[in-house]
């Protein structure tokens, strides 16, 4: 299986959505996410990650608050709040669910 994030972004823009469901198996889940302008997300009941595909800006994590590039890697338990801010135009992210809910045991 193979998905190109040229390929994802054609299909997320036929949509009315930020994001689009493109993968499952077992409990992972691939999404691409592209917010306009504000990111309106709310906690997951599973951890999360993002690798971010293109563009720049602030990732709030819970308490903590990076900077973040097109390459990143970021985590996110379950059930934690957690929002891009301040991010460009081009800013666009591949989103991996996987686990129980509630989120694995550390």
């Amino acid at each position: 299986m193979k998905v190109s994030p040229e390929q994802a972004l054609k299909t997320l823009a036929g949509q009315e959505s930020p994001f689009i469901h493109l993968f499952e198996h077992g409990t992972l889940l691939l999404e691409i996410y592209k917010p306009d302008k504000v990111d309106f997300q709310q906690p997951h009941t599973r951890d999360e990650v993002y690798i971010v595909i293109s563009g720049t800006g602030e990732f709030l994590n819970g308490t903590e608050r990076v900077n973040f590039s097109a390459g990143d890697f970021l985590f996110v338990p379950a059930g934690v709040e957690h929002r891009f801010e301040n991010f460009t135009d081009d800013f666009a992210t591949w989103v991996l669910f996987y686990g129980p809910e509630g989120g694995e045991k550390p």
